[in-house]
């Protein structure tokens, strides 16, 4: 069996992962990401850390594993936060969710699990993987849960190859209700919590408040497209053959599409 690090958040879907692999026989530890610590731009009782905190220990001692709590709060800050401020400065609406997972779940805290002599971390997420061989090398899939409803693999889509290799989706197989179920058999605490809302580790924020605390508010104007507008300008390829180098060479040419069409 093996030693699995597993990111304990304090929902009921991380703590029946936890479960899970301990009852497939593998030596589990539960590791707390604690990410942020301004609560002035949190509504108020949605995904309040040190309660996901206390939830979290008290699965760890419930399954009777060891638990620990680590501050990412500064890479967090420099990873996440930062990239969304630019990208909202630039026009541009972020996902921080994606990137969280990229660089803080399957990163960072991977980079911690590997120190702490982990074969693999494993954390809630609903999706699944799959490994097939290609020239005598492993390559893994990630494929969706089999919960349509809270099916996540959209983001893990920028999760490498070698942070897959490393990581377990212990309840990837499972319906929602299945895992409360579960949670609730086993006298876990969180077996009725809510599922938690918002921004990864941060929760619902003000968006307004949260972005003025580095961003300026600015005025412009709010322009309407009329719903009768029904043509749009798109760019299609077209393929022409350069007789004289006898290549085929991609130009475009402006197209008017009605949305109907798509």
């Amino acid at each position: 069996m093996a030693k699995v690090v597993v990111g304990l958040s304090g929902g009921v879907d991380s703590s029946v992962a936890a479960h899970l692999l301990k009852e497939q026989g593998h030596e589990v530890i539960g590791l707390f990401m604690k990410n942020w610590h301004d609560d002035s731009v949190t509504i108020s009782d949605e995904c309040p850390w040190l309660e996901d905190s206390n939830d979290a220990m008290l699965v760890a001692q419930k399954l009777g594993i060891p638990f620990q709590t680590v501050d990412l709060s500064e890479q967090y800050k420099e990873r996440i936060v930062n990239y969304m401020f630019d990208e909202y400065a630039a026009g541009r609406t972020p996902n921080p969710d994606v990137l969280c997972n990229r660089e803080i779940k399957f990163d960072v805290f991977l980079d911690i699990a590997l120190e702490l002599g982990a074969d693999f971390v494993a954390t809630g997420h609903y999706c699944q993987k799959r490994t097939s061989m290609l020239d005598g090398e492993e390559i893994h899939h990630l494929v969706a849960g089999a919960d349509p409803n809270k099916d996540q693999s959209y983001f893990l889509c920028q999760v490498s190859q070698e942070q897959l290799a490393r990581t377990l989706f212990p309840i990837g197989h499972l319906q929602k209700p299945e895992v409360r179920e579960i949670a609730a058999a086993q006298d876990l605490i969180t077996a009725g919590k809510k599922d938690s809302q918002g921004l990864c580790f941060i929760g619902k924020v003000r968006l307004p408040d949260f972005l003025q605390q580095q961003l300026k508010p600015k005025v412009g104007d709010i322009v309407e497209v009329p719903a009768s507008v029904s043509l749009q300008k798109s760019q299609v390829p077209v393929t022409t053959l350069d007789k004289d180098d006898e290549v085929d060479v991609i130009t475009l040419r402006e197209a008017y599409l009605s949305k109907n069409r798509w």
